[in-house]
């Protein structure tokens, strides 16, 4: 009867929610918490510290010598007259929106080539994935000042077909963007990894029906392969635009931090470095910081939003 007690009493203690918890359970949670104390440290000192202060210094003017004094909206009104500003943000979007799509294009015309079963795969991967690596180190920047310059490897090859009054593409300001957005093209090794892994997860049962239908190569690339990989072109397009809007090395390098000639490569980033690191506008960089912050959010959002429209998932 005692024991029969002593089970009503646990039962009720559970319902209840009064029954603690063993003490084996304890100690794994401890475990657990411990394990990622380093992760919970490492977010709030590396990343939710510094967004927060650097959002309470947007409604500051802070020039790094002086204490932050308080302007309320004063520097996102500001930003509404700087022409610099607008400047670099129809560079930023011109980049990003030609860019992104022609990364893209070639990455996917690359994985259905790789994806006939070539020979050598890990290592033709190996080397698709490298500029991926390196495309926006130091290094690969100041090669690009070189191949493009007046005297670099573009003109040198065009001189032997007879054109030898190229310009210096990096220092034209009708080509220097065009430069960049040839570089972040010749970056698609991520994305070309992640088209091929969905490549291959597309079934072979779907082309052989479509083929024994009388359906060509083309009309079964429209008609399967695009649908069925739809989400992973989506998944790469997020990706690659929150990049390019973040891109800063290759600007910062070829034009030497100036943003030239003529502001062609003024990327934002760049901008707002100069802002805080050149002009010490701290509060000005941070409220810029909060903008790209809002525009990469809201251009995520909609693509989001757009993706119920052409985005096929099969189940």
């Amino acid at each position: 009867m005692s024991s029969l007690g002593e089970l009503r009493t646990l039962a009720q203690e559970r319902r209840s929610g009064k029954a603690g918890k063993p003490a084996v359970s304890r100690r794994e949670n401890l475990a657990g918490y411990l394990f990622l104390s380093p992760w919970i440290v490492g977010m709030l000192v590396f990343t939710i510290g510094p967004m927060l202060a650097s959002l309470y210094l947007a409604f500051t003017r802070y020039r790094l010598l002086k204490p932050p004094e308080w302007i309320g909206g004063q520097n996102f009104a500001d930003m509404l007259n700087d022409p610099v500003l607008a400047h670099s943000l129809r560079v930023t979007f011109t980049y990003v929106f030609v860019g992104v799509p022609l990364q893209l294009a070639v990455a996917l015309g690359l994985a259905l080539l790789l994806d006939r079963g070539l020979r050598g795969m890990g290592f033709y991967r190996s080397v698709f994935y490298l500029p991926s690596l390196l495309g926006g180190s130091v290094a690969i920047a100041i090669l690009w000042r070189q191949v493009f310059g007046k005297n670099g490897i573009v003109n040198a090859a065009l001189g032997l077909i007879g054109i030898h009054d190229a310009p210096g593409w990096i220092g034209h300001p009708d080509y220097a963007l065009g430069t960049l957005i040839i570089l972040h093209v010749w970056t698609f090794g991520s994305p070309l990894i992640i088209f091929l892994a969905g490549l291959r997860q597309i079934p072979e049962m779907y082309y052989e029906a479509a083929e024994m239908d009388g359906a060509g190569k083309i009309r079964r690339f429209v008609s399967i392969t695009v649908p069925l990989l739809t989400p992973i072109i989506f998944f790469n397009l997020v990706l690659q635009v929150i990049f390019a809007f973040q891109s800063f090395t290759q600007a910062y390098i070829v034009s030497g931090g100036t943003g030239g000639p003529s502001d062609s490569t003024m990327f934002y980033t760049l901008y707002l470095y100069r802002k805080a690191f050149v002009d010490l506008q701290m509060g000005y960089a941070s409220a810029m910081a909060w903008l790209l912050l809002v525009i990469i959010g809201a251009l995520t959002a909609l693509m989001f939003w757009l993706s119920k429209f052409w985005v096929f998932y099969d189940d």
